[in-house]
């Protein structure tokens, strides 16, 4: 049996089951529900809770108590149609719009990247190679996360053993899972050597001063800048990133490891690239979650101040 349980439980990511754990401790404890329960009672529960949680946090939280009951073998109560009609309320009675992440420019990113490798050459002129090895790695994780368009669970589950990069060629990534990939069959992501800001290089670079044959791409460094030889926890690259962005001179609050993401998404669109290229690259299974990284592209043409600026430039140029 104990072999059957790690099989079922490797179908569940462990961030899920986490999640979940603290969504039926806070139906029971917190609030002091009893489980198993109806749907008049996630009715009451989505009440009390409708205008102290947001609606992304509710349906999280009816999923949990979906799950327990379809496990445990008992009707799903958060299927019945006042459920439903209650969710539709609360996002009519408190509508809420998402925040989202800016952007990271495609100069943010070379000015980042700039700073980046000028700290680096001053630390191999110093010998200093502790902050050598932290600047290598931050290179390497935001040309890889921009270009690759990953996420920062994605960026950490990165390993030495399934990348294969070739200089002035490319760069191939096999990640075991992602978001998307329902089934676990696992995803393949290539990306081409560039003629700057290139992650293929950055990628190399990075491994060969550390030093890392195996294991994780990005390790955790300790304050002597060893390696840890463990990955870095996804929520550690959201400080990390900022730190970079604050030093190089940007406006590091706007950034979240889903910039680099909405960055490039907004940099292949405004490069030519249509929906079902970007999604194909990215890996995206549907629309909805492709346009909510990019940004609309109407024009205004002339009628417009950035317009009229770039033109009056021109004039002048000319």
């Amino acid at each position: 049996m104990e072999k059957a349980d790690r099989y079922l439980s490797a179908g569940t990511r462990e961030n899920t089951r986490k999640s979940y754990r603290a969504a039926i401790e806070h139906f029971e404890v917190t609030w002091g529900g009893y489980l198993p329960t109806n749907g008049a009672g996630v009715v009451r529960y989505l009440a009390e809770y409708a205008d102290k949680l947001s609606i992304n946090t509710l349906k999280q939280r009816l999923a949990a108590i979906a799950q327990w009951h379809i496990t445990q073998g008992f009707p799903d109560p958060t299927k019945t149609p006042d459920v439903r009609q209650m969710i539709k309320g609360i996002r009519v009675v408190h509508p809420a719009q998402v925040k989202q992440a800016a952007p990271l420019l495609l100069k943010h990113l070379e000015q980042a990247v700039t700073w980046l490798e000028g700290e680096a050459a001053v630390a191999i002129e110093q010998g200093d190679y502790k902050s050598l090895v932290r600047h290598r790695r931050s290179v390497a994780m935001i040309l890889i996360g921009f270009w690759r368009g990953f996420r920062g669970d994605e960026l950490a589950r990165l390993t030495v053993a399934n990348t294969q990069a070739i200089s002035g060629e490319g760069i191939t990534f096999f990640l075991p899972y992602t978001k998307g990939d329902r089934q676990h069959e696992g995803s393949t992501f290539q990306t081409p050597a560039l003629i700057m800001l290139c992650p293929v290089e950055a990628y190399i670079n990075w491994i060969t001063v550390a030093g890392i044959a195996k294991g994780p791409v990005f390790q955790r460094i300790d304050r002597w800048g060893n390696l840890s030889g463990k990955a870095m926890q996804p929520h550690s690259l959201i400080p990390v990133l900022r730190r970079i962005f604050k030093e190089a001179g940007l406006p590091a609050e706007l950034y979240s490891s889903h910039s680099m993401r909405r960055g490039f998404a907004t940099w292949a669109s405004a490069n030519g690239w249509d929906i079902k290229s970007l999604m194909s690259y990215v890996g995206w299974k549907d629309m909805k979650s492709a346009l909510r990284y990019v940004d609309s592209s109407v024009s205004f043409g002339g009628l417009s101040v950035s317009s009229a600026r770039k033109a009056t430039v021109n004039r002048r140029l000319g």
